[in-house]
């Protein structure tokens, strides 16, 4: 497909019901059932990923007191211009305003969680993970469709670990990175984004930060690209950017190393001798947003999406009526092995049925005529692709085993 005929994100989202937007709230998408399948999907990937690494789930609230991002430094930068804040009464004195605010990012408040009790060091590494919504006021004129919003979701996490335990968990990321974009068939390459002009924290803290992840990246014999003055304020990260299949360059992926807030937040742990000791934060995310990177990958199949992502992954076509009822038999073991699949029982032609799937980008469509209904002893059904290929009649075993393949392995 030449480039002028790519279809932008927003036109699929529309013709196959994923989502749309709506003057009602700009910036923020509506999610449609087939699309929810999508952001489903991709959340049980990404927790099964951190809970095989040790992750513990966690959430935070979305509306908190403003205070919180002074106190990490969020909102000296972000605060007037990027964050949704509100002043309402305080409950004892409707004099007194408190100023309170929609979470833009979730790191201060998973502080909190940290300070829930006191830590010691046999606890950390502490991997608290998250999906959390937030709010951000990008400018009207930058907000696009799914790539740009106002309202996102991140598969954010947090691990608490002292100095020593870095590397282990810096390079935990990069492996996991670098294994989650492999699976979506991703070319990707890191960048070392190093310390901003506007920063947190001192000198030291930056020096011994930075080369804590100049020392992963070496051990891991990563190469990575420079960002030169492009690190979080608080501190420097390691991003992960892809190229689309329209050759597009995105950042998404992300591991940052921060002394500043667990100095700000006064966050301890009581090492083997009974001392207090200030922990190290590593900031994570590896879609970047729900959102953003939902709106790249259906623009990088072009709707096509593989099996374990589609909405639908069968659908039967009974060739008359009296083939229904065998169809409602296979949909039914279909069901049962978790398989998404619909009936096509319109009174329509085959033919306009096997198309009308095929613009739907269905991967599968399995028809039943006198021959497969009248098998005996054997459930069969003449499978056909999206693409048009015929495999003919398989028995219905085989045909499932074949499914389970493809969605296990994710191709």
């Amino acid at each position: 497909m030449s480039d002028n005929k790519l279809k932008d994100h927003k036109q699929i989202g529309q013709e196959q019901e994923l989502f749309f937007t709506h003057e009602i709230a700009p910036g923020a998408p509506f999610w449609l059932p087939s699309g929810m399948i999508i952001f489903k999907q991709l959340e049980k990937y990404i927790r099964e990923l951190t809970e095989n690494a040790g992750y513990l789930e966690t959430s935070t609230p979305i509306m908190v007191k403003s205070e919180i991002f002074k106190q990490s430094g969020h909102w000296e930068k972000f605060g007037a211009h990027n964050m949704y804040n509100l002043q309402l009464s305080d409950e004892n004195d409707d004099s007194k305003p408190v100023s309170y605010s929609l979470k833009p990012m979730n790191c201060p408040e998973s502080t909190i969680i940290y300070r829930f009790r006191p830590r010691s060091y046999r606890e950390l590494p502490l991997r608290l993970s998250e999906i959390g919504r937030l709010h951000r006021r990008e400018k009207s004129g930058e907000v696009n469709g799914l790539l740009r919003v106002r309202q996102l979701t991140m598969d954010d996490a947090h691990i608490y670990a002292t100095e020593e335990q870095i590397f282990e968990e810096v390079s935990n990321i990069l492996d996991m990175m670098m294994q989650f974009y492999k699976s979506f068939g991703f070319e990707y390459e890191f960048r070392f984004a190093t310390r901003p002009e506007t920063r947190a924290g001192n000198d030291k803290m930056w020096n011994k930060a930075e080369n804590a992840l100049y020392q992963a990246l070496k051990k891991k014999k990563i190469k990575a690209g420079d960002k030169m003055g492009d690190g979080a304020f608080y501190g420097p990260k390691i991003d992960l950017h892809i190229k689309d299949s329209q050759g597009r360059e995105w950042q998404l992926a992300t591991v940052q190393l921060d002394f500043h807030q667990p100095e700000a937040f006064k966050l301890e742990y009581i090492d083997k001798n009974g001392k207090p000791q200030r922990p190290v934060m590593v900031h994570r995310a590896i879609f970047g947003s729900f959102e953003r990177f939902i709106g790249i990958l259906t623009e990088h199949y072009q709707g096509t999406f593989p099996l374990w992502l589609c909405p639908v992954q069968v659908v039967l076509v009974p060739i008359a009526d009296r083939h229904q009822k065998r169809a409602r038999e296979i949909a039914k073991k279909l069901e049962n092995e978790g398989i998404r699949v619909e009936i096509d029982d319109r009174q329509e032609t085959m033919q306009a049925k096997i198309r009308d799937a095929t613009l739907q980008k269905v991967p599968y469509m399995g028809i039943i005529g006198d021959k497969e209904t009248e098998a005996n002893n054997e459930t069969l059904l003449s499978v056909r692709t999206k693409e048009g290929k015929d495999l003919g009649q398989l028995r219905f075993l085989m045909f499932l085993q074949k499914l389970k393949k493809e969605i296990d392995t994710k191709v």
